[in-house]
């Protein structure tokens, strides 16, 4: 599992050691290639700022990272459809993957998704769109034109394209403008990709771009912004991002970033418990309702918490079952656990 995986500077000791025993079992992304490896890889080490460790494939092509072409960490296992279909997505990797092309290179999909699965942690189908959009974000970020983004997905037709986008941004890439009140991009994280949305001066939305709310988060921004919706950044996205970078690497759990929280009086209230919670502690709902002197609005204070649009920085992630248990979490109960032991560095005695 993910939470069990070591500090980063001993996987770090690891990569530059070629360490046999992780392979397989840790991969390292690299932020200033935007590839990962395993950490056995041949290539020159990249510095230890540049480097975000997963225990998964899955979680390296959903943080945006392309394979090595020198260690192929995409290789290996013993499922004799795994290194032909590898092998034919690395030559054509724009190219819009479905269940007849496993057919016609002669794999069951049913095979093949089982197979994938087991060893990557994500199906060779899911595999393949994560490169095509994560690919298409980037030209579309750098300002390229909303044709060489489809192209670069691979998508058939420019409805087909803006059909997938739409569902990751909640508005087709060609309404998008340059000069708009609120922009949207991408920041990487050792947990996975999420999405910041700010305009001039304040942070609106952050979260894990895989989250199932998030497209309807958008949609509730597109529309208060009144259309005026844009990729790209303004400070306050470069601000959480570097804070984002101190907090995963145990220097800071303190964001400063300043945040545009839209909601009733008792949710802001809610909001503004779970951001007293120190790092490194946990609270059940009841006790932020009784916090918040409402000690009976427990379902309520639950709603509130389950309405954040910023994670991590709204902690709601701290905020676990009055027995102890992981209750639900947006961003998935892998990262919420991953989350709690990672704060345990910042725990006071």
């Amino acid at each position: 599992m993910l939470f069990a995986l070591p500090d980063d500077e001993v996987l770090y000791a690891a990569l530059l050691a070629r360490d046999a025993v992780w392979d397989g079992r840790a991969y390292v992304g690299v932020t200033s290639t935007g590839v990962f490896c395993r950490l056995t890889c041949p290539a020159r080490k990249p510095k230890r700022e540049n480097c975000r460790f997963h225990e998964t494939v899955a979680a390296c092509l959903e943080a945006g990272f392309r394979p090595c072409k020198r260690c192929y960490p995409l290789s290996g296992g013993t499922e004799p459809c795994i290194a032909p279909l590898v092998e034919a997505l690395e030559a054509d990797p724009n190219r819009r993957w479905g269940e007849e092309d496993v057919v016609v290179r002669g794999f069951d999909p049913s095979t093949v998704r089982r197979a994938f699965k087991r060893q990557f942690g994500i199906t060779f189908l899911e595999m393949a769109r994560l490169r095509r959009l994560r690919e298409s974000a980037g030209v579309l970020a750098k300002g390229g034109k909303v044709i060489e983004a489809q192209l670069d997905a691979g998508y058939d037709s420019p409805a087909a394209f803006r059909t997938a986008f739409a569902k990751l941004l909640g508005q087709a890439p060609a309404k998008f403008v340059d000069d708009a009140l609120l922009r949207a991009d991408w920041i990487d994280t050792q947990l996975g990709a999420m999405i910041a949305v700010s305009d001039r001066h304040k942070l609106h939305l952050l979260e894990f771009f895989d989250r199932p709310a998030l497209p309807g988060s958008l949609r509730h921004l597109l529309g208060a912004s009144k259309g005026s919706f844009g990729l790209g950044r303004y400070a306050p996205t470069d601000q959480v991002e570097a804070e984002l970078a101190k907090f995963f690497a145990g220097d800071d759990a303190t964001f400063r970033t300043p945040l545009a929280l839209e909601g009733s009086d008792f949710t802001r209230t809610v909001w503004d418990a779970l951001c007293a919670i120190p790092a490194g502690q946990t609270r059940s709902y009841a006790d932020i309702a009784r916090e918040i002197g409402r000690p009976s609005a427990v379902r309520a204070v639950a709603r509130a918490n389950g309405a954040n649009r910023i994670a991590l920085v709204v902690p709601c992630h701290r905020v676990i079952g009055s027995d102890g248990s992981l209750t639900g979490y947006g961003g998935g109960l892998w990262r919420k656990r991953t989350l709690i032991e990672l704060e345990r560095r910042y725990a006071r005695p």
